[in-house]
């Protein structure tokens, strides 16, 4: 079985498996063609992370991209900024780390006696790159809502747009130069994207942009092994991704959540105790978690059961606590796959915005991702650009592994609200019973506070209760209504497998995603 936030890329791991191919490489397939049919949220050009678990302790693998060595807080005050900016050649200041994560897992498949060929995993990428598909609703969308910041970006309006617009809903959308590279890849190997004769004119093309990654930054880059984070709850362990990432606000969430003991999903109850512990996790990830060669804490020491006692201490079970977040975004895509022999991949790439810096590279049809915006050149920040340093994540895939025998992969987009919606999906789904589709459709909310805000505040779609929205705002929670489904929800998905084999999965109707199994 395969998730994905857009059909064509579930279809594509689906025939992965489907040719006797496994996990990894399903998703491999997945996510090249995700980043050809879902342009505005991902790329060739941005980064990823992989949780990946044969029934054992997952391995998790960071392909995060650090800032050019020539950057730092000087080259930008040099050239009269005051702030990073976040659009633009001069946004795209960090490496693409997502090949090198592909390559990194293929290593695994590897292992796993995996044989598929790169032209092979790349067949459905090339294909809707060379012969197009269809614009989505989400894609035009994206693009009319940004385009006066991107029109005038190099390469942007050549490639996305139609005599100066957006082009319509249903329109066939190709990206020849695209198709070229991902044939390219699966000649010369995946390790052609930071060295050699692509990795040459991969640079060329940054420089002829503007950009301050250089082939020197390209080649210095490698993905890494990790071990990851894990908390261990009353229904099994649920396993998320280290620092850079903010995994582990995702796994203090839950698991202050549980020392609250709340019987019941949706109440108000419920809510309440998810949004208070949300904000105490997130001022723990907002004062500690960085760079981890920059971190002089371990992550780990806040999983304690001490810690999380006291933090859902603090937690006043009737009035909203006061607190503050930082300002995150982000346009990601979660995909999933578990084989037929019960091997599990929980995966997230993205380019951080829509179309992420908005430069397109010239010659090989590539977005590069503006990552590397979210960090400071306030040199006290704990997130002060320096070069090769790597720049805070939201993005981090979740896997569970449960004490009756089943596993979960799942995650969502949607920057601030990933680790909240990972916590609405497996409370409902594992603490709650409710069936996994119904789980990922119920209504969410995303606290917090997004780019340009003067505050923070509780976004909740209005399917909920109003008894239970007033409840929230009588306790105090500065409250703000979205329209049902309304995409800042973000686009979740997870695989369920049973301990007989039997796989369930879902997709979110936020998206144009599906779940795709034999």
């Amino acid at each position: 079985m395969v998730v994905a936030p857009h059909h064509l890329a579930s279809q594509a791991g689906l025939r992965v498996l489907q040719d006797g191919g496994n996990a990894i490489e399903a998703m491999v397939a997945a996510a090249a063609t995700i980043s050809v049919v879902y342009p505005h949220m991902n790329s060739l050009g941005g980064d990823n992370f992989w949780l990946i678990s044969d029934g054992g302790v997952p391995l998790g693998i960071d392909a995060c991209g650090a800032v050019a060595g020539g950057v730092d807080r000087d080259f930008y005050k040099n050239k009269g900024y005051s702030a990073i900016p976040s659009r633009g050649p001069l946004a795209a200041n960090t490496v693409a780390g997502a090949v090198s994560g592909w390559r990194s897992a293929l290593d695994v498949s590897s292992e796993w006696g995996g044989k598929m060929s790169l032209s092979r995993l790349f067949e459905d990428a090339v294909y809707y790159a060379r012969h197009g598909f269809p614009v989505t609703a989400t894609q035009q969308r994206s693009a009319a809502q940004k385009l006066h910041e991107l029109k005038d970006v190099s390469g942007f309006a050549e490639t996305f747009l139609a005599e100066g617009n957006p082009p319509p809903v249903g329109t066939i959308f190709k990206n020849s130069r695209l198709a070229d590279t991902f044939e390219q890849l699966g000649k010369l190997g995946l390790d052609a994207f930071y060295r050699g004769e692509l990795a040459q004119s991969i640079a060329a093309d940054l420089a002829h942009a503007g950009c301050p990654v250089t082939l020197d930054d390209l080649m210095q880059h490698k993905s890494t092994r990790v071990a990851p984070l894990e908390i261990a709850l009353a229904p099994g362990t649920v396993y998320n991704m280290p620092p850079p990432t903010q995994g582990l606000a995702s796994l203090m969430i839950l698991a202050i959540f549980e020392q609250l003991n709340c019987p019941s999903a949706e109440g108000f109850e419920y809510l309440h105790g998810m949004i208070e512990a949300t904000k105490s996790a997130f001022k723990v990830r907002d004062e500690q978690v960085t760079d981890p060669a920059h971190m002089d804490v371990d992550p780990n020491q806040f999983l304690e059961a001490n810690v999380i006692r006291s933090l859902a201490s603090s937690i006043d079970s009737s009035r909203a606590g006061i607190s503050d977040a930082d300002a995150t975004a982000g346009d990601t895509v979660w995909l999933g796959a578990i084989d037929g022999q019960g091997r599990a991949v929980s995966f997230i790439q993205s380019i951080y915005w829509e179309y992420g810096s908005g430069v397109v590279l010239q010659n090989s049809g590539i977005v590069w991702q503006n990552r590397g915006t979210y960090l400071s050149l306030d040199p006290a920040h704990r997130n002060a650009i320096t070069p090769r340093r790597k720049p805070f994540h939201t993005i981090q895939p979740a896997l569970a592994r449960l004490n009756d025998g089943r596993i979960m992969v799942y995650g969502a987009m949607g920057g601030e609200g990933q680790p909240q919606t990972q916590a609405a999906v497996f409370s409902r789904h594992i603490i709650f019973g409710q069936e996994l589709q119904a789980a990922v459709t119920a209504p969410r909310w995303v606290w917090g506070r997004t780019w340009g805000a003067p505050q923070t505040n509780l976004r909740i779609e209005n399917r909920f209760d109003p008894a239970v929205i007033e409840a929230l705002v009588a306790a105090g929670h500065d409250l703000e209504l979205v329209a049902p489904f309304d995409e800042v929800m973000g686009h979740a998905g997870a695989i369920v497998r049973e301990p007989s084999g039997l796989l369930q999965g879902a997709a979110d109707p936020r998206c144009d995603g599906a779940v795709a199994a034999y």
